[in-house]
């Protein structure tokens, strides 16, 4: 059951949520949840969008929250000390497409876009970021011939993140894993050159700046808040970072519990996870049962 340093037999399988708070399957994520429950008010939750707010789109630009998603968000975090959201996204495109400004019981909401180089909170209702890097503009102007020197992947698509990341999409090419496998070593190429890393996805590509990642915002945001129980709930291969992140918060005394929003596309995940959800859909019925305990 992943890599965790507790007695949980390896052969026990994620506990999946109904309508009742699930049970981990992992003494340190028993602890985490034991900790939410017990002390609310010290707890931080973050979450990931894409995939975990959002159902997986083919269009990213056309990816917004389960319906009841921020309702649930809105109905939890009056109850605990603070809910963030965590993403690759701009955080103004996070916000736009998530419908989170204005929203009750969001009034202290934190988005941590981009890896945690920007970040909006709703109680000024402002993004602050520094300058985006040299490195992604130099990319951009050369992908399209690297795409082409690859091949006419007809459906691939490139998404522009604010001036700070590029990603290809192959979701939609007529091959998807072909596609995505054939560009991963020339993106990286392309990526090296101009000093940055590829952070790979659910068919997606990722080009951006070394050194910022989901987990280092999220241990920076739990420092800030002072926080003493963490959950984290992801869906892909960029919220590994994080999970290590709560894992090595639990090392040193902070209680934590990882829940994957589950996917056949990234194992991994749903293995290191305390808790695996039915995706988004599964992220709500988790919120509620939280929220019935904790009224």
């Amino acid at each position: 059951m992943g890599s965790h340093t507790d007695s949980t037999d390896p052969g026990d399988a994620p506990h999946r949520t109904g309508d009742a708070v699930p049970t981990p399957t992992t003494a340190a994520g028993r602890e985490g949840m034991e900790a939410l429950l017990t002390r609310p008010e010290r707890a931080v939750l973050a979450f990931d969008f894409d995939g975990t707010l959002a159902p997986i789109v083919a269009d990213p630009e056309q990816a917004r929250p389960h319906p009841d998603a921020v309702p649930a968000l809105a109905a939890l975090a009056p109850k605990v000390a603070s809910v963030a959201v965590v993403t690759g996204r701009p955080a103004g495109v996070a916000v736009a497409h998530g419908g989170f400004a204005g929203v009750a019981g969001l009034e202290h909401l934190v988005v941590l876009g981009h890896y945690g180089a920007e970040r909006w909170d709703a109680v000024t209702g402002t993004v602050s970021a520094p300058a985006p890097p040299p490195g992604v503009a130099a990319v951009r102007a050369e992908l399209p011939g690297v795409l082409d020197a690859v091949g006419a992947w007809q459906g691939t698509w490139v998404e522009e993140k604010g001036g700070r990341a590029v990603a290809v999409h192959t979701r939609r090419a007529a091959d998807p894993q072909a596609a995505f496998e054939a560009l991963r070593v020339p993106l990286a190429d392309l990526a090296a050159r101009h000093g940055l890393i590829v952070e790979p996805g659910r068919m997606v590509l990722e080009l951006r700046p070394p050194g910022t990642d989901k987990g280092a915002a999220l241990s920076e945001y739990v420092r800030e808040v002072d926080a003493g129980a963490v959950l984290y709930a992801g869906d892909d291969l960029g919220d590994l970072p994080a999970f290590a992140a709560v894992e090595a918060l639990r090392s040193a005394g902070v209680p934590g519990l990882l829940v994957c929003s589950g996917s056949e596309e990234v194992a991994e995940l749903a293995n290191r996870a305390d808790v695996v959800v039915d995706g988004p859909a599964g992220v709500v019925r988790l919120l509620r049962a939280l929220t019935a305990r904790l009224t």
